[in-house]
């Protein structure tokens, strides 16, 4: 990865596609391993910022991979820098929007943003978790409205003339928005410059982003100039494809797997991840040694999907994982263990199949709980079913029964 002849040490270097700068100098300014050996010369810590916006409420293996770099940096001997956007979380980045977002509340902010840090783990030890919260000295955690309020006009108008309405549309996403004809917003613009502003306030030595996040990170380079600090390197990682195999990994498209699944759940969709993406996944989600890996396409995804499953929920809920998933597929539900429950407590009997799959949330809607059973897509104890109108009279027919939907979701039904 790295042009100087002494590289990063492997679970920094791992999984990088671009740094910058990246000369072969001695500068410790152009060349990140000068860098660390200046630091290391002078008993510091790089200080390594990652920035997130509380957008949604789910974080998936697609936005693991900065946290798990981020944790690399720690488990490293430096400090990583946390900030919560909940200042431009109000604007929302506008890379790879096609339109304006939409404006969040104070309200949704907080609240994603603490679901948020309970999904990297505070509270639980750094074993647990992957982010380590508790080592004195190697996280702090910002909220960017601590300094993004105070601004007053005049410095938000200093702030803007560091860069040039054709700067912001060299970035693509607005380019494109541009020729297209599609609005953009004034304060879309502010986005970048606030982000960059970020990496003013916590003076950051180097800021970890997606591929698709390099004009933001370059903004903090040029904004540290011209506050008179030493420039930040940038550190950029793939984004990763999602369980299709052919887009992004996102929520909108249904193709992620979120930190907050359930071990089972988690391993069932892995496994089934296809094969020309099984070694990005080991890659990218697994410190596994890429060099000593099975050459038998199912071992593989097999041994991934394990390895994942254990990076999050740890090797012992994965063993059972992959387990219970093994018995699932050869019928031998009596011996899971690890299936999780859910609450028949609501429900109202008699009722009809395809209002049962949807009501326990297997199906985000009753038309798409019918079209999935007569696609034979749900099955219980599996056994396949047909008739979306099929009716339960009581509680008692299914308790205990193990829902299935298709090959990746399970659900024991309990009182």
């Amino acid at each position: 990865m790295l042009n100087s002849k002494k590289p990063l040490p492997d679970l920094l270097d791992r999984g990088i596609d671009d740094l910058f700068p990246n000369t072969n100098t001695d500068d410790p300014n152009q060349n990140l391993c000068k860098r660390l050996d200046q630091l290391l010369i002078l008993k510091k810590s790089l200080r390594v910022k990652l920035g997130i916006d509380p957008t949604g409420t789910d974080i998936h293996l697609g936005h693991s991979i900065l946290f798990r770099k981020l944790r690399a940096f720690q488990d490293a001997g430096h400090k990583a820098i946390l900030i919560i956007g909940d200042f431009t979380a109000r604007i929302g980045d506008p890379t790879g929007k096609s339109k304006t977002r939409i404006q969040l509340s104070e309200e949704e902010i907080a609240a994603n943003s603490k679901t948020y840090l309970e999904q990297l783990g505070m509270g639980r030890s750094p074993e647990n978790s992957l982010l380590d919260f508790s080592t004195p000295g190697r996280l702090e955690i910002h909220s960017n409205s601590e300094w993004l309020s105070k601004l007053n006009l005049s410095q938000v108008i200093d702030l803007m003339s560091n860069s040039t309405v054709g700067q912001m549309l060299a970035k693509e996403d607005f380019g494109n928005r541009y020729a297209s004809g599609t609005p953009i917003s004034m304060h879309e613009f502010l986005y970048p410059l606030l982000q960059g502003y970020d990496s003013v306030a916590v003076e950051s030595d180097l800021e970890l982003g997606g591929t698709d996040q390099k004009f933001n990170v370059a903004m903090g380079r040029d904004l540290q100039r011209a506050f008179n600090q030493t420039p930040q390197f940038g550190m950029l990682l793939p984004i990763l494809l999602g369980i299709d195999g052919s887009q992004k990994m996102s929520k909108s498209l249904g193709n992620t797997v979120a930190l907050s699944e359930d071990p089972l759940s988690m391993y069932s969709k892995l496994e089934k991840v296809p094969d020309d993406i099984v070694n990005d996944y080991l890659n990218l989600l697994t410190n596994i040694d890429m060099n000593n890996l099975p050459s038998n396409p199912r071992e593989l995804q097999k041994l991934m999907a394990k390895e994942v499953t254990a990076s999050i929920h740890g090797l012992r809920a994965a063993e059972s994982a992959q387990s219970d998933a093994q018995k699932l597929i050869l019928g031998n539900k009596e011996s899971i263990q690890d299936v999780p429950e859910v609450s028949m407590s609501n429900l109202v009997f008699p009722l009809k199949a395809f209002y049962l799959v949807s009501a326990i949330g297997l199906s985000p809607t009753s038309s798409e709980a019918r079209r999935q059973i007569k696609g034979g897509a749900i099955r219980i104890d599996g056994e396949k079913i047909t008739d979306a109108n099929l009716e339960f009279s009581n509680k008692k027919m299914l308790l205990g029964k193990i829902i299935q939907v298709g090959k990746k979701n399970f659900r024991r039904l309990s009182n």
